[in-house]
């Protein structure tokens, strides 16, 4: 049996700030093209903002979800090694 209560304190990944010269991204409405979406990795719960890398029949994106403003955008649906890339600079602060 796995006692939740040690778990607690763990936070997620942390995204870094924008760096100066950061990449922007273009965010777009969520396309609702399939019902099924698998979040393969995403950012802290703990913060206002939560990114999401997510694949669907063999594309991928990334989610970017606001809850201060309460919505929902996506980057353009592209190949999931480019996708995990773009995940990847907005953890580090070179894309957002």
């Amino acid at each position: 049996m796995i006692r939740w209560d040690g778990f607690a304190d763990y936070h997620g990944q942390h995204n870094e700030r924008p760096k100066p010269g950061h990449l922007v991204l273009n965010w777009h409405e969520p396309s609702n093209r399939t019902q099924r979406v698998r979040v393969v990795a995403h950012t802290c719960e703990c913060r206002d903002v939560v990114y999401e890398l997510c694949h669907v029949a063999g594309q991928g994106f990334v989610r970017r979800t606001d809850r201060m403003e309460g919505t929902v955008r996506e980057t353009a649906w592209t190949s999931t090694t480019v996708a995990l890339d773009t995940f990847h600079r907005i953890l580090l602060g070179q894309a957002r």
